[in-house]
């Protein structure tokens, strides 16, 4: 052997020194990774050729394995690792050649390559990563967080450590708009950084809560790191799952998990969230800590400017910002907890629903029953088979069957006689007009006040109409009618307190790129669409946010630009409360009429979109924008096809075989999960998140997501993982972009120091995640 070594274990070892020489090179990482695959192979099958690489093998004739086979080991459980006192038998590497190997390489390449990049199931999610790539180019360039820090800075500034603060609250918002790391880092080392270093910040404090922050991005969704991860942790973790019952005598994993084995981009959004949030107010909590213990580090800053020219008392704020939003709010869900806000629809399906079936299958082999209880106890799996027992005396599960139109006209009754006075559609309406009017009154309280008045008593009159006038059977034509009164009654407050609020400097800045972060996110967390379309509705808000701005630059009118979002808004709620289906064979005028009206809005909001292009593209901002994102885009596909490569460079010699039995030879699957933690946090030194998650993770991923794991879990805690190896000196990439637009002054040994408390709270985030997993799981567990 050479070495010493097995030759897998020297074939491992080249191809990642191969890798890492490639990627250190300087050559373009996209076809290093490529080029490494080629090199490597090369390498490998010269020495195997020449004898020098000699795998020893279990040998699977010995009594000694059939021994084992006899005691019920399984076959996959048997590796040198685990029982290294077998026999073996010393083997090459490629036993029918390496042309052979080389041969089947080409024909797993293409179908790989069809499957993933070109027509298989994820790529359509992956279609996202464009979409939001090109959503943060936009913002980005449109200097949307030039404001935002301005603005940030003169809020929390004259608070301990209030510059530091916005920097997290900035880096946060831009995550959550953004999800590109660099373009962060790089905006606020270039924007923020020399005014805290002027206003007496340490240097320290300032790159590190700026490094930090900028990493943000790779947890708060839309993360692209986790659309990434969840096309792979998907496929890998149903894989894994269903391999994993089949061991166990299981036909399938729904039988042995006792529900699907699937996990969502979507779904991981909404696992991203909560602990995205927590390492947030972790960064901000720190610096104002720090800034008590060391008032002279982070002073108070005032600037000359405040963020309106209202002046604006402490029981004004108290009364508009926190007692109205919140007595609004409160009383919206007391209603809703007396059934006096509710549903109000009678839709009623044809068919009754099916028996219920029992909480688990237990018409399954022997040794899947067993191995069903140790996964889910004895007293889950007693439930099941008396609920089964009730079900076979019964006579079976009942079967739907179709209902008359007596039975059907019976329980369209019974669900007006149960239905709220106030519909759900019509209560959230009045509670977004409410909390508008009262943030008006308090960010402008020395303006008229009956204006606002007005349309307080149009709200009132909306919710009035909604509990006398319009019953659950009314029309969505005559609920548009009744509430038309109503509802300009309150357009009219509505429209005096948009004028107030946008002479708001906070609002004015925050507002766009929040509701533009709510409609993208609400549409996935809410299960209302997917990350693609919501993706693309991502880059179209991006791309009318920046021409608003373009336009407000130039001195011109933006009126266009509100009245295509005026147009958007409008083919939504029409397409939600009206049926749009003309293919019926009776379609109501006012569903003709409603169509009408939405395809109209449709084409009004086609041409401003494409008039916000012209704008961008005649202010020189669109072209930059596009070849941005086609590099960006380009790149990850670049590097998927070339990490599919390397990936079956080493899977034809066994090298990922032989990984994953190494992984499997320890009995505590906490110790393996830790194990390839710590692996992939040192990788992170050398790799980008893109190799990571193209070239280990399909390598790992069957032993970490074939387990007991929640994947929802796995995948977070692997991303929180990534975004620490990436502070983490000296090869942190954050800690690379901000030495590149950092001041001379600034030392790398002051960037390591100061980033250095933000890598312990990354560390503390992840042990709070390891200890308390519901921090993941509470949100998709409550969403769905």
């Amino acid at each position: 052997m050479l070495f010493g070594l097995d030759g897998i274990e020297v074939g491992i070892i080249i191809v990642f020194l191969t890798l890492f020489a490639g990627i250190l090179s300087g050559f373009p990482v996209a076809f290093a990774i490529s080029g490494s695959a080629v090199i490597s192979f090369a390498i490998i099958a010269a020495l195997d050729s020449s004898g020098l690489l000699i795998h020893a093998a279990v040998d699977t004739n010995s009594t000694e394995y059939a021994a084992l086979i006899a005691e019920g080991v399984r076959p996959d459980a048997i590796s040198v690792f685990r029982y290294p006192e077998l026999p073996r038998y010393e083997d090459v590497l490629f036993p029918q050649g390496w042309e052979i190997a080389l041969d089947r390489n080409v024909g797993f390449m293409v179908n790989r390559m069809n499957e993933r990049v070109l027509a298989g199931q994820s790529i359509e999610t992956l279609l996202a990563v464009v979409m939001f790539v090109m959503m943060g180019i936009v913002l980005e360039r449109s200097r949307i967080a030039d404001e935002l820090l301005t603005t940030m800075a003169k809020v929390f500034g004259p608070l301990p450590g209030g510059l530091a603060v916005s920097i997290v609250i900035v880096g946060a918002f831009l995550a959550a708009s953004t999800g590109i790391v660099g373009a962060t880092v790089v905006t606020m080392g270039l924007l923020a950084l020399p005014t805290m270093l002027k206003n007496g910040y340490s240097p320290q404090l300032s790159t590190g809560v700026i490094a930090a922050s900028g990493t943000l991005g790779q947890i708060i969704p839309p993360s692209i790191v986790i659309v990434l991860l969840g096309t792979l942790a998907g496929d890998l973790y149903s894989a894994a799952q269903e391999e994993r019952a089949q061991l166990v005598g299981c036909s399938d994993a729904l039988t042995y998990l006792g529900e699907p084995a699937v996990v969502s981009v979507g779904t991981l959004f909404q696992a991203a969230l909560l602990p995205g949030i927590m390492l947030a107010v972790l960064y901000a909590g720190y610096a104002f800590v720090f800034a008590l213990i060391n008032p002279s580090k982070a002073p108070p800053v005032q600037f000359d400017e405040g963020p309106g020219g209202e002046v604006i008392t402490r029981n004004d704020s108290f009364t508009w910002f926190l007692a109205a939003p919140v007595a609004i709010i409160g009383l919206a869900i007391g209603m809703g907890q007396v059934n006096l806000v509710g549903s109000q629809s009678v839709i009623v399906d044809s068919f009754t629903a099916s028996g219920q079936t029992a909480s688990l299958r237990t018409r399954v082999s022997e040794d899947c029953a067993v191995a069903m209880q140790e996964l889910h106890g004895e007293e889950a799996w007693q439930t099941a088979v008396s609920e089964q027992a009730a079900i076979d005396d019964a006579g079976g599960v009942e079967q739907a069957r179709e209902l008359s139109p007596e039975e059907r006209a019976e329980l369209v009754m019974q669900k007006v006689d149960a239905a709220a006075p106030i519909g759900s559609g019509i209560a959230i309406f009045a509670v977004l007009m409410g909390l508008m009017l009262a943030i008006a009154r308090g960010v402008a309280p020395s303006a008229d006040a009956r204006p606002l008045i007005v349309g307080a008593i149009g709200v009132g009159l909306v919710l009035l109409t909604d509990v006398l006038i319009v019953s659950p059977l009314t029309t969505p034509g005559k609920t548009t009618l009744f509430m038309a009164i109503p509802v300009i009654i309150a357009f009219y407050g509505l429209r005096f307190a948009a004028k107030l609020l946008a002479g708001n400097e906070i609002l004015r800045v925050v507002f766009p790129p929040l509701v533009l972060i709510v409609a993208v996110l609400g549409s996935i967390l809410g299960g209302i669409t997917n990350p693609t379309p919501a993706a693309a509705l991502g880059a179209g808000g991006a791309i009318l946010l920046a021409a608003y701005r373009k336009l407000h630059d130039q001195g011109r009118s933006g009126r266009m630009v509100l009245l295509t979002a005026a147009a958007i808004v409008v083919m939504l709620l029409v397409g939600v409360n009206f049926d749009m289906r003309l293919g019926q064979e009776v379609v109501l005028f006012e569903n003709r009429l409603a169509y009408l009206v939405a395809f109209g809005c449709f084409l009004f909001a086609l041409f401003g979109l494409l008039w916000s292009c012209w704008v961008l593209i005649a202010g020189g901002v669109l072209a930059p924008v596009v070849r941005e994102t086609a590099k960006v885009t380009s790149m990850v596909f670049t590097i998927l096809i070339g990490s599919q490569l390397l990936n079956l460079v080493l899977i034809s010699f066994g090298g990922e075989h032989y990984i994953q039995q190494f992984l499997r030879s320890f009995d505590d699957e906490w110790m393996v999960f830790l194990l390839v933690m710590m692996v992939l946090f040192m990788l992170g030194f050398v790799l980008d998140f893109l190799e990571i998650i193209y070239i280990v993770i399909p390598i790992v991923g069957p032993v970490i997501y074939g387990g007991t794991f929640d994947p929802k879990w796995v995948t977070i805690m692997i991303a929180v993982n990534l975004q620490t190896s990436f502070l983490t000196p000296p090869f942190g990439f954050a800690l690379f972009y901000l030495r590149g637009v950092a001041p001379k002054s600034i030392t790398t040994g002051q960037i390591y120091k100061g980033v250095m408390p933000f890598i312990g709270i990354q560390v503390f985030g992840l042990a709070l995640l390891a200890l308390f997993p519901a921090v993941v799981t509470i949100v998709p567990n409550l969403l769905n």
